[in-house]
This record gives structure tokens, C-alpha cells and sequence, in this order.
């Protein structure tokens, strides 16, 4: 089992105060690099489960958890200091850091992938933005890093709701919050300094309280698929932090954004 004990700064930190999602696969990709330099993120599948905060000191616990001659798949476990439950937990399996051209590489890149479930269909109101990759997107190995390529999507996600009309101040305005409590991504090839991205976003499984947002992001100089992100969100009342059922004229301003059917992405 590897473990490392990192404090939550300021700027690790959303504007509830939260560790941020992104902040979360950040300490993942500072475990990693401690373990194994050669190896970088694939597929990973993390559940939030409580919120950490600025000032606390977060342990994350890895522990190898299937193995082949190609791929290494870590259990992973993020606990408060003090207190005796997990605050999130991931799967990640990682890949070699080598040219994703490879055949090997294909091949295990397509297995995570169908791993996925089916991609339904974008709608007619998919919205999408599009960003360049400057240096400062860049990790130490040159590429963008998974916890990035995640960020490129939760910005995308505040466009979508801004978009729609409602801003998070909104949404506070009405005594409400969306908070994020999975996300299930493969990032399939990294991207490079001076590429274009265009990253995609819609809607489906939409239920009582929770609904599915899907992102794919591409480069757009071929339309080749960097990355696929699933993102499971829950709407909560804005003081308790309890599960409400999504707002009628919330719902009403999305349905453009709404995937009609599934299909094999």
C-alpha cells in the first residue's frame, strides 16, 4: 500500500469551500508520480463522498488492485486526518507513458473505452467551447495531465449551465446547488502544446434529483477522441446540503441540452 498526507490549500478550493473535484485527481496524479513516473491515468471512476475542506489534511491510501503485463489498477482511499471515514475513493488504472500509437497501447485504450456505458446520442443542443493548449496547461512530461483534461471540462460545464441561464449565483439566488458525486473518465491520448480542443456537453439519465452530464473532448485538427468524462450530479438544498428534486423551470430550460437515445460512443 502507498500512502501520502497532503494539506488543502486555499486555491485547492471551490467557491463553497470544498476540496475541488479537480483538486482530488490532482493528489491522485501527485501519488502516482511518487510511485511510478512511467505510467500515466487512463480510466478512472471516483466517488465523492464527503466534503473536504481548506485547513485539513487529506491521506490517500493506494492499494494495488489487479495487475497484467501492461496495465496497473490501484483501489484508492482519501480520509480527513481525524476523522473515520473516507471523503471520496477512486479506481484508476494506469498505462505505460509511451506513444499511444502503439499497438499495445490501442488496444487497451479501446478496452477502456467499451468499458464505458453507451454514449448517448448529443442533441441538437449540445453546446460546446473550444480551447488552445498553452504551456501552462502543460505537466513535466510536456502533455496535458488527466486532472486538467478534467478541469477543460468542468469549465466547459460552467458555459453549459451559464448558457442555459443559470449561473451558480442563480442557483443560489433559488436555494439550490448541483454537487458533483462520480466521475467516470478515460483519457485515451494526451494533448500537446499548440493543439485545439473542442470539448463537448449534454445530458441524459435524468431522474428525480440527479442527472448524467457527459463531456468528450477532441482535437480538432482530426476529430480524434482525447478524452470521454462522465460526470454524475445531484441538485442539494443550498443550506442543509439535502437532496431535493430537480426545479421544474430548471429542467425546462435544459431539455434542449437533453440526449433524445443512447448509442455506442
Amino acid at each position: 500500500m502507498q500512502e501520502i498526507r497532503l494539506p488543502i490549500r486555499h486555491y485547492e478550493c471551490d467557491a463553497y469551500g470544498h476540496l475541488n473535484n479537480v483538486s482530488y485527481v490532482r493528489y491522485l496524479e501527485e501519488a502516482l508520480l511518487q510511485g511510478d513516473a512511467g505510467r500515466r491515468m487512463l480510466h478512472l471512476v471516483m466517488d465523492y463522498l464527503y466534503p473536504a475542506r481548506f485547513g485539513q489534511t487529506v491521506e490517500l491510501r493506494m492499494t494495488p488492485d489487479g495487475e497484467d503485463e501492461r496495465s496497473l489498477r490501484w483501489a484508492c482511499d482519501f480520509r480527513v486526518m481525524g476523522l473515520p471515514d473516507p471523503v471520496a475513493a477512486a479506481m484508476v488504472e494506469t498505462i505505460a507513458l509511451q506513444s499511444p500509437s502503439e499497438p499495445a497501447q490501442i488496444e487497451i485504450v479501446q478496452q477502456a473505452m467499451d468499458a464505458l456505458p453507451l454514449l448517448p446520442a448529443p442533441p441538437p443542443g449540445a453546446y460546446t467551447q473550444r480551447h488552445g493548449v498553452s504551456w501552462q496547461d502543460l505537466d513535466l512530461t510536456r502533455r496535458v495531465s488527466e486532472a486538467t483534461m478534467l478541469g477543460f471540462a468542468e469549465d466547459c460545464g460552467m458555459g453549459v449551465i451559464a448558457a442555459h441561464g443559470w449561473p451558480p449565483e442563480r442557483m443560489a439566488a433559488e436555494g439550490f446547488a448541483i454537487i458533483l458525486r462520480r466521475h467516470d473518465a478515460v483519457f485515451a491520448t494526451p494533448a500537446c502544446l499548440g493543439e485545439e480542443l473542442k470539448i463537448a456537453t449534454w445530458v441524459s439519465d435524468v431522474k428525480r434529483i440527479s442527472a448524467t452530464r457527459h463531456y468528450t473532448i477532441r482535437r480538432v485538427a482530426d476529430g480524434m477522441l482525447l478524452a470521454r468524462i462522465d460526470t454524475l450530479g445531484v441538485w442539494v438544498d443550498f443550506a442543509t446540503g439535502r437532496p431535493i428534486r430537480i426545479p421544474a423551470d430548471f429542467a425546462r430550460d435544459f431539455a434542449p441540452n437533453v440526449s433524445p437515445a443512447p448509442t455506442r460512443g
